[in-house]
């Protein structure tokens, strides 16, 4: 039973080795015993099923990657202010009021400290005496002065004296560093609240690209559409294909990133984002998917990233919506549902029919492969017209050899009758 263990064990892990791709085909454990299923180790997964592709970036434009093992951390706070901006807004409230309330907690003890080694305590109640702060009596008082002051609030109760020269200059510096803090927190503050990335919220993307045939080409498409009237000035769209490959010297590139032509060249990549639009790209020789067809792409390990950059029109910034497409959302043999009607003067988005699709009549060829076929069909054309050429050409050069010889016979008669009529 050990034996039998031990040789199943290396059976389970040597497959455990060679499946390191996804395969579509699932493969079946081989039926034990119950007496030596159980005598398995646990460490062994029973779950035999496919790998689940890992996306790069998430359907809601978020990217999924984490850095780790980041040593040199002092540059994050060579950046402070993008620090702050790009911390959870829970993180920001709480340095946003731990900020305020330190300093004025500062200031306040120091406040208390000049009251105190001056003697203002102990001559509370002393008309006479000329304190540095009025009516300080204590380190509340101090605490609730140092609020004053820097907020310039002025309540007017607590004042201070022309006759203390440090809390003139205490007031100086709290004066300056105050306005630099309130100018600090509060930029903070207008820049997330300003962000735009809650302006790609609107920015939507269909759920899944699709592939067939448009103009007699097979194309990739898919669907980008805004929810705002108010529009993305100077709108561009741009793709990214994500997958891993190994170059011709055996280097193993992860993720490597390749360009999906969108329009580039032909200017079909700015938009005028309007009403929704079909982004496609044609599949020809320059492009990845030139040799992946229906059956074969459910096979590949790969990620379509798509980007669309603009200007929002009520702010001048720069926006940025992402989403992406994974083997299992590419749908072949799909087209996207019109979403655009034609009302009583003006033009209608139904937004519910953004994501639906329906099927069409589409090869399940590679592009590749349909390219071959119509070389193919207009084989037989060029064919016959250059054999005919080629006959053509053998029966000339028959002619030009039979020739000669008629040639010598038609001389050799004209000589012999030359003979007889001068004998």
């Amino acid at each position: 039973m050990a034996k039998l263990t031990e040789s199943m064990t290396n059976v389970l892990e040597g497959d455990s080795m060679d499946q390191d791709v996804e395969s579509p085909v699932a493969i079946h454990q081989p039926k034990l015993p119950k007496q030596a299923r159980d005598d398995l180790p646990r460490h062994i997964s029973r779950d035999r099923t496919k790998r689940k592709i890992q996306r790069y970036v998430r359907k809601d434009g978020k990217c999924n990657v984490h850095h780790g093992n980041v040593r040199e951390t002092y540059r994050y706070l060579t950046d402070i202010f993008t620090t702050l901006v790009d911390l959870k807004w829970r993180f920001n409230l709480l340095i946003f009021v731990m900020v305020y309330t330190v300093t004025w907690l500062f200031f306040g003890m120091i406040w208390w400290l000049i009251a105190y080694i001056r003697g203002d305590m102990d001559h509370i109640e002393d008309p006479s005496w000329t304190p540095c702060v009025t009516n300080l009596n204590g380190f509340v008082s101090a605490f609730l002065f140092s609020i004053e002051t820097e907020t310039t609030i002025g309540y007017g109760y607590r004042v201070i004296t022309d006759k203390c020269p440090e809390g003139i200059i205490l007031l100086l510096i709290q004066s300056v560093l105050g306005s630099i803090v309130n100018a600090f927190m509060v930029g903070c503050m207008f820049v997330k609240i300003s962000q735009p990335k809650k302006r790609a919220e609107t920015l939507v993307f269909s759920t899944h690209a699709v592939i067939s045939m448009r103009d007699g080409k097979l194309c990739l498409m898919f669907r980008v559409g805004d929810l705002r009237n108010s529009h993305i000035v100077e709108a561009s769209i741009r793709a990214k294909l994500i997958k891993s490959k190994q170059t011709s010297e055996g280097e193993f590139i992860p993720l490597n990133q390749t360009d999906i032509n969108v329009g580039y060249y032909t200017g079909d990549d700015r938009l005028f984002l309007v009403s929704p639009l079909i982004i496609s790209h044609e599949i020809n020789q320059q492009s990845p998917f030139w040799e992946i067809s229906k059956a074969q792409l459910p096979k590949e390990e790969l990620e379509i990233v798509v980007i669309l950059e603009g200007m929002v029109e009520a702010t001048g910034m720069t926006c940025q919506a992402r989403s992406s497409y994974i083997t299992s959302e590419i749908l072949w043999g799909y087209r996207f549902t019109p979403v655009l009607t034609l009302e009583d003067g003006f033009y209608e988005v139904d937004y519910n029919s953004f994501h639906e699709t329906y099927e069409t009549s589409t090869p399940s060829l590679s592009a590749k492969e349909l390219a071959e076929l119509a070389s193919r069909a207009e084989l037989p054309l060029s064919w016959s017209v250059s054999s005919k050429l080629n006959q053509h050409a053998e029966l000339e050069t028959e002619e030009e050899e039979k020739n000669p010889e008629e040639q010598t016979e038609r001389n050799g008669d004209v000589a012999n009758l030359e003979n007889e009529s001068k004998v």
